[in-house]
Parts: structure tokens; C-alpha cells; sequence
């Protein structure tokens, strides 16, 4: 699996240094690692299951940037969340540039639902993302050619 994130608010030096106000990857231009919340995440598996190719579009770092995960063809369908998350943000998860997930924010099993843990089932912030992107953690499956 793959994960393509979009950072915002910038600033690099010559020498590939700086930060981003969200996805920042530890201060690096080239990222070695995933980004730092919030950051709206597109993922992608090539010849998985059933070696099937999926896509999604997952707030389970949170929310930055509204994305449109679309297929240059027409073999399949797209996916898009672009919805005013940041806008509409509840209190305790705004972020700068953002909307964090609750597990970044509480850090509880109810929320992070960590090794099984916790009860795992959806809560009041879960369903804010889920009501604004039903895409959230949806799978759209196509055949490899």
C-alpha cells in the first residue's frame, strides 16, 4: 500500500530543510516517512487481494485538503472528499491548516482503537467525517489488465 498526502503552507531552504503548516515530514522536503496530522490521505494498492488494484481516500490522520482520487479512464469510477471539513471543524480538533483526527487530539483507545482495544465503534467525531466524506476508508476495486 501507498499513501500520497498534501502539504500546505511551506517553506524549504536550499538544502531541502523547512516545514509545513500540515503533512509536514520531520522537516525534510523529501519525505522519508509519512507526514505529521492533519493531512488528508489518498492510498492505493496495486495487484492486492484477489489482485485486485484499490484506491481510498482515509481521514485517519485527519483532514488538510479536499482530494479527488480519479482514474485517467473511464474503467472505474473516482472518489472525492471535498467537503469543508476544515470550515466546519469541531472545537477540540481544530488544528492550524486543519482538522485532526480525535486519536492524534485524546490519545484514548476509544478513539485510536489500538490493538483491539477500546470499543472501537463509531463516535460523535468519527461520524463529523463520515457525514462530510463518505469515502472515508472505502474501497473501490478494479482488475489489473
Amino acid at each position: 500500500m501507498a499513501r500520497i498526502w498534501g502539504r500546505t503552507n511551506c517553506n524549504f531552504d536550499a538544502n531541502g530543510q523547512g516545514r509545513c503548516e500540515t503533512g509536514d515530514c520531520t522537516g525534510g522536503l523529501n519525505c522519508q516517512g509519512w507526514g505529521t496530522p492533519p493531512n488528508t490521505l489518498a492510498e492505493y494498492t496495486l495487484t492486492g487481494q484477489n489482485n485486485l488494484d484499490t484506491i481510498d481516500i482515509s481521514l485517519v490522520d485527519g483532514f488538510n485538503i479536499p482530494l479527488d482520487f480519479s482514474p485517467t479512464t473511464n474503467a472505474c469510477r473516482g472518489i472525492r472528499c471535498s467537503a469543508d471539513i476544515n470550515g466546519q471543524c469541531p472545537s477540540e480538533l481544530k488544528a492550524p491548516g486543519g482538522c485532526n483526527n480525535p486519536c492524534t487530539v485524546f490519545k484514548t483507545n476509544e478513539y485510536c482503537c489500538t490493538n483491539g482495544q477500546g470499543s472501537c465503534g463509531p463516535t460523535t467525531f468519527s461520524k463529523f467525517f463520515k457525514d462530510r466524506c463518505s469515502v472515508v476508508r472505502v474501497e473501490i476495486g478494479f482488475l489489473v489488465n
